[in-house]
């Protein structure tokens, strides 16, 4: 059974709060992350500070074009994904996410819908709203036990 939260985000220093919250979390390990939300809802933001939590040094840059960016932080393996321009599932297979996906490490997905049908389930699903006055109201849906250790 889910397990659901709501977060408002007034300001970017609230993203590296919960950021730098969650890179605390043991289960972060091992976890696979959903984020939706619009362009510029603040995905790749929210990645950023988590990665920077986690000790990722250098140039973060988002997977659009690569579709997968990996990194490394004190042993820890990171994928992170941006299925934006994910168009036939056989790229799934051809590129070997499968065997990212089931190897240790953290996995990001952001634009998950767009590979939905060969997807496993995420621990976590945040999906980011801007609100007119630009705040953004987070809300966190663990489906796993893992993703249940990791909400606030």
């Amino acid at each position: 059974m889910a397990t659901t939260r709501q977060l408002v985000w007034r300001s970017e220093d609230d993203t590296r709060a919960f950021a730098e919250r969650l890179a605390a979390r043991p289960a972060l390990a091992n976890a696979f992350i959903e984020l939706h939300g619009e362009l510029g809802a603040g995905k790749t933001t929210l990645v950023r500070h988590l990665l920077r939590a986690l000790g990722v040094h250098g140039r973060i840059k988002s997977p659009t074009y690569a579709v997968v960016e990996p990194h490394e932080a004190g042993g820890l393996a990171i994928s992170h994904f941006d299925f934006f321009r994910f168009t036939d599932p056989r790229e799934w297979e051809d590129a070997g996410f499968r065997d990212q996906f089931a190897a240790p490490g953290l996995k990001l997905a952001e634009w998950p819908e767009r590979a939905a049908a060969v997807l496993p389930l995420a621990d976590l699903v945040v999906t980011i709203d801007v609100q007119p006055d630009e705040t953004r109201v987070v809300t966190l849906r663990a489906q796993t036990p893992a993703g249940r250790e990791l909400l606030p």
